[in-house]
């Protein structure tokens, strides 16, 4: 069963940048694109660095796609999946984000489920 849990407003998320939140003890780098209520939601652990920036990375298209370019090593993370470009065997956690009443919320399940 699906559980939500509300994270922040949509509003405090700039359009074209990222920001960090905590869902319970993860740190999730949420995304939006552009001036709508579109989110994504990747783990904030960049794997090359092993630091918490991904939130802080720079929103590209390519090929069609959306990914964010580490601040640290500049490699890409698909948003939708979180697909490394460069290297498939350093992809990261995404989540299932949605918007509701102005809030963004992540589902429970998805973060439970990288713990496994």
């Amino acid at each position: 069963m699906s559980q939500w849990l509300t994270l922040c407003s949509v509003e405090q998320i700039l359009p074209g940048c990222g920001v960090c939140a905590l869902a319970g003890d993860q740190q999730v780098a949420l995304f939006r694109p552009y001036a709508d209520e579109q989110i994504f939601a990747l783990s904030n652990i960049d794997p090359f660095a092993k630091s918490s920036v991904l939130s802080r990375g720079i929103i590209a298209e390519h090929q069609g796609e959306l990914w964010v370019a580490s601040p640290l090593k500049k490699q890409h993370f698909r948003l939708t999946d979180g697909l490394c470009m460069e290297d498939d065997t350093h992809s990261i956690p995404a989540y299932e984000v949605r918007v509701q009443g102005g809030h963004v919320e992540i589902n429970t399940a998805s973060l439970h489920a990288e713990a496994c």
